[in-house]
């Protein structure tokens, strides 16, 4: 099986955005991309074992028991890319539904190189799956592999877990019609959605008693510590979930416990924090089934098939482009 990775030049764009988010007038934030480095993307499997979140579970539940189904709706010659594989666990199970009838090409697609050498190492024995994994963002490694397919074949693109809910609306509409432009008439779209659900199960969620959480959110001004040769003192910050009724999402911050000026150096700035003021890193927004489908209509997709986990209320939406 041929495994190798495409690499981004990332540390320029990390300091402009991290400067773009921590100077602007208002909420300071920083993207939620730049949470899974090495430490990061590891403290997120372990998040994804807890007892309080469920949504990897289920997520991975539904692809266990309908990935059958899944690559049967997809006759013919089909490659895979992901658009963020994580550690491809959880995609396992489709990988081995088309293993079992076809060889088949994978693109994973992560800014995280971790995150990208665990997927080779999950998933490198699936003999009939050849894996290139592209170090890019979304839509970048999407386009290159929408280059390198061959005008006969198909591409089932996965975005799985709960990342579109990261985007607030409409921007989640705004991104689906970006692929929808770069996929053909006959390729689908694997989309997974979090779906609402009583607001203390998501603060449990997203803030844990064991704090594995809050360890992976203030690891993000770790991250820009070593990365921009920042002086962020992480036991300043502490870590908050919260529920925006307005958006239908929650919100994690980073709430500052004190007055304090913070430099990064290799982006040039400082910046100062006041006490009880906030970095927002991530959102999550919890969907309707009739917003999916709304979301669905509204980037042009035809919706063909829909799975819904009852124990952590979750669906997987297959969309095909028209």
């Amino acid at each position: 099986m041929a495994t190798r990775a495409l690499a981004l030049d990332e540390p320029a764009t990390f300091a402009a955005d991290v400067r773009a988010g921590l100077t602007r007038p208002g909420q300071k934030e920083l993207p939620s991309k730049y949470l899974y480095d090495e430490l990061g993307s590891k403290l997120f499997e372990a998040i994804s074992l807890l007892p309080e979140y469920g949504l990897t579970r289920a997520d991975e539940r539904l692809l266990r028991r309908h990935a059958h189904d899944i690559v049967e709706r997809l006759p013919g010659d089909t490659v895979v890319a992901e658009l963020g594989s994580g550690s491809g666990s959880k995609t396992r199970s489709i990988l081995e539904a088309f293993g079992r009838c076809r060889q088949t090409s994978y693109f994973p697609i992560e800014i995280s190189p971790t995150a990208l050498a665990m997927c080779r190492r999950e998933l490198a024995d699936i003999d009939s799956i050849s894996i290139v994994g592209f170090e890019r963002e979304y839509l970048a490694g999407l386009l290159e592999v929408a280059e390198r397919r061959r005008t006969d074949q198909r591409i089932l693109v996965l975005f799985l877990g709960s990342t579109i809910g990261n985007f607030d609306p409409p921007a989640d509409v705004t991104f689906l019609k970006e692929i929808y432009f770069i996929l053909n008439p006959g390729d689908a779209l694997l989309l997974g959605t979090d779906l609402e659900k009583p607001v203390d199960r998501l603060i449990r969620a997203y803030d844990d008693p064991l704090g594995i959480t809050a360890a992976f959110n203030r690891n993000l001004l770790a991250r820009v510590n070593h990365e921009l040769d920042a002086d962020f003192v992480l036991d300043r910050f502490q870590h908050e979930a919260r529920f925006n009724p307005q958006t239908r999402s929650i919100e994690m911050h980073l709430r500052s416990t004190r007055d304090q000026r913070v430099t990064v150096t290799k982006a040039g700035f400082s910046v100062v924090i006041c006490e009880g003021e906030s970095i927002w890193t991530e959102s999550s927004h919890k969907y309707s089934l009739a917003e999916v489908d709304s979301l669905a209509q509204k980037a042009g997709f035809r919706q063909d098939a829909q799975w819904v986990d009852e124990v952590w209320p979750f669906a997987e939406t297959l969309l095909v482009r028209q």
